[in-house]
């Protein structure tokens, strides 16, 4: 379990690291932080909504989700808590920043590239949910 939390830990600093780097490029530094964790709450919404939507295709029972409905929410205050418990106290990110900046530059690197790969990953396996949704002739079903 630790070293799961170790990971999500270093996946929000590569993420920080790179929110951090663009917008210096663009003369736009500033709420870094709290750029980072929309991006990392907008990664794990779209992975519950995957799989959502692939448990809908292999059920082919459209759940019909409201907001009225309540357990619509415990996947949110999951995610809102995790970020509160895990992102909330500055200097114990200052504490992990600096670690994981003493990580040597090839570690980091690869690192970097692992955090692309499973974020393109996330967004793909997003579009392709969507996409086998659409192939649903849901006339069938109802």
């Amino acid at each position: 379990m630790r070293k799961i939390k170790r990971y999500y830990h270093y996946f929000y600093y590569k993420i920080y690291r790179s929110i951090e780097y663009t917008s210096e490029q663009m003369g736009g530094k500033f709420l870094t932080d709290f750029k980072a964790g929309i991006v990392m709450t907008a990664l794990e919404i779209w992975i519950i909504l995957s799989l959502y939507n692939y448990y809908t295709v292999i059920t082919k029972q459209n759940l019909h989700l409201s907001f009225k409905n309540p357990l619509i929410y415990i996947p949110f205050i999951i995610i809102i808590l995790l970020k509160w418990r895990n992102f909330t106290n500055k200097n114990q990110w200052e504490n992990y920043h600096n670690d994981f900046d003493q990580l040597p530059k090839e570690v980091n690197k690869k690192g970097g590239w692992v955090v692309f790969g499973i974020t393109a990953f996330i967004i793909l396996n997003l579009v392709f949910s969507f996409y086998l949704m659409m192939q649903i002739d849901w006339s069938k079903y109802r």
